[in-house]
């Protein structure tokens, strides 16, 4: 149950809606979180009907999950503004929030929000994802909503482009822009390096032969940079994998430091495609931030300083705070004192 003693405070009720989970947060006047909740509904895995029932709506496993999560404190402040990010944007969400061609801003995104009506509670808010059409096309669903949170760090923001890593199942590489109010992102890249990892650990020869470590080997992690970057580089990803199931078997790599030797050739070879696009030789390098798991973002900092990169700033989660931002920026809600100005929203159904 809702803790009533400061419900009054909270000025948005903030979703981080994915594939997975849903995290619900409650805000108050100055974006702080003063409740947090976490839910096992993502859009793939939504609370099943009542025994014997069939829904009458599409979005009634998505009703029955919000409710859930904080059904409590809307029934208390009705009036509370909700906004979400995420897959529950996609087309197998809630409603799909469509996405807008990078580059864009936050201006535009807080613009281009999808207004879920329900019934006689208040509306769902979307944020879209982004879409950028430039050679090979690139999506991106949540993300968008962390950078701006990332560009709101005032140790962050920087008049020039910033270059904020993202790592994770589809890692990504986010050309961004914080100049004050002006925040914006250019463009980015994608890298399916986690769900490779993960399925060649779960379903290929090479793990039969990994022990789980009882502690990172960074050292086995390393070697892995290395071999990714060193003479046999020319041999490409495809053989360097393999590498990890032949160092086993002749005994010069343990079971237990397999997985991280696969883990650095999977991030080394992301990095080393990462150096070609941006590379961080030269009179001025774009300045780098990582954002993410803690342990995740220690291993992809020794790999960009592996491969010639200036240490990069580590900045906490920021799902909430980007939500926050494009709340303000929507006139969904104030900070304490202000008046809000609201956008025109582009999709109400």
């Amino acid at each position: 149950m809702a803790d009533t003693a400061n419900l009054s405070d909270t000025r948005l009720v903030a979703l981080d809606w994915g594939t997975s989970s849903l995290r619900a947060f409650r805000l108050g006047a100055h974006g702080q979180v003063l409740e947090q909740r976490n839910r096992p509904w993502g859009i793939m895995n939504l609370p099943p009907a009542p025994s014997g029932q069939a829904d009458a709506e599409p979005g009634a496993a998505f009703e029955r999950a919000l409710q859930d999560a904080c059904g409590d404190w809307l029934a208390i402040l009705p009036s509370v503004p909700v906004l979400a990010c995420g897959m529950v944007g996609s087309a197998q969400g809630w409603r799909e929030a469509k996405y807008l061609d990078a580059p864009t801003s936050l201006d535009d995104l807080a613009r281009g929000l999808t207004v879920v009506q329900r019934g006689s509670g208040t509306p769902l808010h979307i944020v879209p994802g982004l879409l950028q059409r430039t050679g090979l096309p690139n999506v991106m669903r949540g993300e968008e909503t962390q950078v701006l949170g990332v560009l709101a760090d005032t140790s962050v923001a920087s008049p020039g482009p910033v270059l904020v890593g993202l790592p994770g199942t589809h890692s990504k590489w986010v050309v961004a822009q914080g100049d004050g109010a002006r925040r914006s992102i250019q463009g980015f890249h994608t890298f399916m390096t986690g769900e490779v990892f993960a399925a060649l650990r779960g379903h290929t020869i090479l793990g039969k032969t990994m022990q789980a470590p009882a502690a990172p080997d960074d050292a086995a992690f390393a070697q892995g940079l290395q071999v990714a970057r060193g003479s046999d580089a020319a041999l490409g990803l495809l053989s360097h994998i393999f590498s990890t199931r032949t160092l086993g078997l002749t005994g010069a790599l343990p079971a237990a430091a397999q997985a991280d030797y696969l883990s650095g050739i999977l991030i080394g070879h992301e990095i080393a495609s990462l150096a070609r696009l941006h590379p961080p030789t030269g009179a001025a390098p774009i300045p780098l931030v990582l954002c993410g798991e803690a342990d995740l973002c220690r291993r992809y900092a020794i790999a960009l300083q592996a491969y010639g990169f200036t240490q990069p700033t580590i900045a906490a989660q920021a799902t909430v705070t980007g939500l926050w931002q494009i709340a303000i920026a929507a006139g969904l809600t104030t900070t304490l004192g202000a008046e809000p100005t609201p956008f025109p929203r582009s999709q109400a159904a």
